[in-house]
């Protein structure tokens, strides 16, 4: 942190004669999409990526598509194996000792409520979108790493071919493209409407969930699903061996699930959603910021594996969950769900039947659903989930959590580069005629050269940027904190919003801009940065001037600064939502999580 501000002398309009220059909203495109079609983001073109990969050493890859001959062989050596064992006296004797049932309390209920149907139901239906979404999310960076730091190579997953030298490749060219009906959308970076999906979908499911909680433990359900003997452990030994050598347990789900089951059920309930809500707002930059302690130790990247091999985990028990429903005698197990009943009749398969077509029908509808009506979904999400934005929003938070040792060693590039003539002229005399303009509804509007800007209190901060496609990178971020600029400008009292103009153009045309609230501007970690690293800030992440804002997501820290203006509502700058991506590609003009 530099001087405060009552320590150097701030300057007086500095516009010249002539005044400052006049707003530069006439350079926005005022065009505010309604439809996702093939011109949509620019034309972006379709790209595919690899089989999924994981990294074995420092530069080895293996392809997860060889786990399915792997996997099948190695069942086949396990079947083998297991009817072997079963012909051993002392495994015969464990198996008597350990049937593979663990005993429950005298209390416990039998059998299964209809409200369990319910909530069985509404948990399949939201989570069918939950992870579709959830993967294209992943695709827009399909990479994973352990450390907070997405450099290049040290990923431990990946669904793309590897990063290429291009020192100018962006996070954006990375992103490919999935098939309509995996992804939610499936169109390349199209993570905007992803996150409506994913993080109003996840609201609903968190309220299931919680109403799924209190009626399992005020129903004493809680006992059929928590293991309460350490026999549980040899027991799902036993039923391990029984399945594998196809000689399968007896079906006990009405009254008691065998050990394996309740082990997995266990993990899913009471470690895997947990661990997905977590894991969650780990990646979230408001809440990162400000509960340092638990950040520190897990970082983002950390949190985003972590969240999907949670992802994994869910699959891997539908998958398994469904085939042992249809293997184990289907009628009773669909009644037992759906027709709270322990009978053999065809009830709860008509009535699962009548939910698959509801599941299946929402499945082939949301993507196209999506493509004609955006803003629908982008309402429906934010109506959802914006609550949570607009309270994290606010959350502020002190300096000091990154030391020089944390500066990540590569920083992602992302954003279309500016290259209108007037840039590149002031590119190729090092910024000395640069000016950011700073106007609007303030007492004091300026234009201030970068040598004006130096002469401000100096402010630095050593943050870490959340990018809105899931990678991430600390750096050393030298130049003016936006509270020096409020000191400098005054803001009028009915000044609410204020907005960043880019040098750079958008996909579609029209200047890059986005609004901030103001009271965002006061925050201890929002800057005007000239400096990166203890260097000029590069071409490539935003020379000469860009906005650190560490409470939002990154493609809200304006690069290539031009002008800087205070409003007292965005309807009427650009296409009216607060910013070119809200504009254009359907992101929301709060995205603290």
């Amino acid at each position: 942190m530099g001087p405060s501000s009552e320590d150097r002398a701030l300057p007086a309009g500095g516009a010249g004669a002539e005044g400052p220059r006049a707003s530069l909203r006439s350079e926005l495109d005022g065009r505010r999409y309604t439809v996702v079609d093939e011109d949509w983001a620019g034309g972006i073109p379709a790209q595919y990526g690899v089989a999924p990969r994981i990294r074995i050493g420092q530069t080895k890859w293996f392809n997860l598509l060889w786990l399915i001959p792997i996997g099948l062989l190695l069942l086949m050596v396990g079947v083998a194996v297991a009817k072997g064992m079963r012909g051993l006296p002392a495994v015969q004797d464990f198996m008597h000792t350990y049937p593979g049932v663990s005993e429950l309390p005298r209390d416990a209920p039998v059998g299964f409520p209809e409200w369990l149907g319910w909530q069985h139901f509404l948990n399949l239906f939201f989570m069918i979108f939950v992870i579709r979404s959830g993967l294209t999310i992943l695709t827009d960076h399909p990479r994973l790493y352990w450390s907070r730091h997405s450099t290049p190579g040290k990923d431990w997953f990946r669904i793309q071919k590897p990063v290429p030298s291009d020192p100018l490749y962006t996070a954006k060219e990375d992103s490919i493209t999935l098939p309509d009906g995996v992804g939610l959308p499936g169109r390349r970076h199209s993570i905007g409407l992803a996150r409506w999906w994913h993080l109003g979908i996840d609201t609903l499911w968190l309220a299931n969930g919680i109403v799924f909680f209190v009626l399992l433990f005020t129903t004493g359900q809680w006992m059929r699903l928590v293991p309460l003997h350490w026999d549980v452990l040899p027991n799902a030994v036993s039923v391990a061996i029984q399945y594998l050598s196809l000689d399968w347990p007896a079906e006990s789900g009405w009254s008691n699930y065998n050990s394996l089951q309740l082990l997995a059920y266990f993990i899913t309930v009471f470690i895997a959603a947990p661990l997905a809500l977590m894991t969650g707002l780990g990646m979230s930059p408001a809440l990162s910021t400000r509960f340092r302690r638990i950040s520190s130790l897990f970082s983002i990247q950390f949190a985003r594996s972590v969240h999907f091999l949670v992802l994994c985990w869910f699959v891997l028990f539908v998958v398994v969950h469904v085939a042992l429903v249809i293997t184990t005698g289907a009628l009773r197990n669909l009644n037992h769900m759906y027709a709270a009943q322990d009978a053999e009749s065809w009830t709860g398969f008509c009535v699962f039947f009548a939910s698959m077509v509801i599941v299946i029908v929402a499945w082939i509808a949301a993507t196209p659903l999506t493509y004609r009506h955006p803003r629908v979904v982008q309402k429906v999400g934010f109506a959802l989930v914006g609550p949570a934005q607009r309270l994290f929003e606010h959350i502020d938070s002190n300096p000091g959590q990154y030391t020089d040792k944390d500066i990540s060693p590569y920083f992602w590039h992302n954003g279309k580069y500016p290259d209108t003539a007037g840039y590149k002229q002031l590119q190729a005399g090092n910024f000395d005629h640069y000016k950011v303009v700073i106007n609007g509804l303030v007492e004091n509007p300026v234009e201030l050269s970068l040598d004006q800007l130096r002469a401000l209190p100096h402010h630095e901060q050593i943050t870490q940027h959340f990018c809105i496609q899931g990678w991430s990178g600390v750096a050393k971020w030298g130049g003016v904190s936006m509270q020096t600029i409020l000191d400098t400008v005054r803001p009028a009292s009915d000044a609410k919003w204020v907005i960043f103009y880019s040098f750079a153009l958008g996909p579609e045309g029209g200047l890059y801009y986005d609004a901030q609230p103001i009271e965002q501007m006061s925050y201890h970690l929002t800057m005007l940065a000239y400096d990166m690293n203890d260097a000029p800030v590069s071409f490539g992440h935003g020379a000469p001037l860009r906005l650190r804002n560490e409470t939002e997501l990154g493609f809200k820290m304006v690069k290539w600064i031009q002008g800087i203006e205070f409003v007292a509502d965005f309807a009427d700058v650009g296409g009216g939502l607060g910013g070119y991506n809200n504009d254009h590609e359907f992101f929301g003009y709060r995205q603290s999580i």
